[in-house]
């Protein structure tokens, strides 16, 4: 008799658990938008004077610049005059050829 008692009662727990589980409104959030989407989104605007930005500029509107290679950057712009064209980063050490097609579209001479 026991047995059985118990046996029912751990069914009805075992039965009312899933039907609480089952009927609980599901509540899923909605994703946020990727980082890529919002960095494309934000960063389409930024154009970078190399010949007006100062170090922290160039460190935060440019991909894979560093705080050494804008201060790389400053220090050829005040040695050699300012820049006459976009190729001539490839000139400052430590940019290379995929470093400056990177951010080609973001830095304009004026």
């Amino acid at each position: 008799m026991q047995n059985t008692l118990l046996t029912s009662l751990i069914f009805a727990f075992l039965t009312t658990l899933s039907v609480t589980t089952t009927a609980a409104p599901s509540i899923k959030p909605e994703p946020p938008a990727p980082i890529t989407t919002q960095i494309t989104n934000s960063s389409q605007s930024t154009k970078v004077n190399l010949n007006a930005a100062d170090a922290e500029t160039l460190r935060r509107d440019l991909f894979g610049i560093g705080a050494s290679k804008a201060k790389a950057i400053v220090a050829y712009r005040e040695s050699n005059g300012p820049f006459t064209a976009v190729d001539e980063l490839l000139e400052v050490k430590g940019i290379g050829k995929a470093l400056l097609e990177k951010n080609r579209d973001r830095v304009v001479i004026n």
